[in-house]
C-alpha cells in the first residue's frame, strides 16, 4: 500500500533544494503519489490526536486540529481531487478502460469530500462548544473519515494509476502532467502560499511527526 504514513520518519513539510540552474521535470503520477502520501500522514497526525484526546483524556490544540481539517478541505479537495476527476480520470474513459465503475465510485467519493471534511469541522465544534458528551462521537467519525480516505487513495494507487501508465498517450500526460505541476501542496515541499504561512506554521509546529515537529505517532492499536 503506498499511502502508509509511516513509510518515512521526519516531518513531511521539508523544503526540496535542487542544484543551481536545474529544471523540474514534473510527472503528474509522481505528484499524485507524494500527495498522497502528505495527505495519508496528515490522516494518522489526526487520528493520533483525537484518539489520545477520546481515549487518554489529552486535549490537543484545538487550533492544530482545525488548521488540519482546514488543510484537507484547502488542498487535497480544492487542487488534487478536481484534477483527478476532470482529467485523469476523463482521459482513461476515453481511452476506452475497463474500469468505468470503478472510477465512477471514486469520482462520488471525490464529489462528497468537501461535505464530508464539513461534517468533521461541525463535530468539532459540536465538542468545543457542548463538551466532552460529544467527543465519542467526533472521535469515531474522524475513525470513519481516515479508515474511508485510506481506502480511497490504496485504490486509486493499486488499480488506476498503474492502469493510467499503460493506457494513456503522450498528449494525454503532456496535459495532464502541466496541470498536476501547478500543485504547490506545502506538504509536498512546496513553501506555503504567504496566505497560508500561519496556518501550516501551526501545523508543522504541533502536528505528530510524519506531519510535523511534535511526538510521533503511537503504534498501530496502542491504547
Amino acid at each position: 500500500m503506498h499511502v502508509n504514513a509511516r513509510a518515512s520518519p521526519g516531518p513531511i513539510l521539508t523544503a526540496v533544494a535542487l542544484p543551481s540552474g536545474a529544471v523540474m521535470s514534473v510527472r503528474a503520477l509522481d505528484v499524485i503519489r507524494d500527495e498522497h502520501r502528505a495527505l495519508a500522514g496528515m490522516l494518522a497526525s489526526l487520528r493520533t490526536l483525537v484518539r489520545d484526546w477520546s481515549r487518554h483524556g489529552t486535549a490537543p490544540d484545538l487550533g492544530v486540529l482545525r488548521a488540519m481539517v482546514f488543510y484537507i478541505h484547502a488542498y487535497p479537495e480544492r487542487l488534487h481531487h478536481p484534477k483527478e476527476t476532470g482529467l485523469l480520470f476523463a482521459a482513461m474513459r476515453a481511452r476506452g478502460v475497463a474500469i468505468g465503475d470503478l472510477l465512477d465510485r471514486l469520482d462520488a467519493e471525490h464529489a462528497h469530500g468537501d461535505e464530508a471534511v464539513m461534517r468533521l469541522a461541525m463535530g468539532l465544534l459540536e465538542v468545543e462548544q457542548l463538551g466532552a458528551t460529544r467527543l465519542a462521537a467526533f472521535a469515531d467519525s474522524v475513525e470513519r473519515y481516515v479508515d474511508a480516505y485510506l481506502r480511497h487513495m490504496e485504490l486509486e494507487e493499486r488499480e488506476v494509476l498503474p492502469l493510467a501508465e499503460r493506457v494513456l498517450a503522450e498528449d494525454d500526460w503532456k496535459r495532464i502532467d502541466t496541470a498536476f505541476a501547478g500543485n504547490r501542496d506545502p506538504l509536498t515541499g512546496h513553501p506555503p502560499e504567504e496566505t497560508f504561512r500561519a496556518l501550516f506554521t501551526r501545523i508543522v509546529s504541533a502536528a505528530p511527526a510524519p506531519v510535523g515537529l511534535g511526538p510521533p505517532l503511537r503504534q498501530s492499536g496502542a491504547t
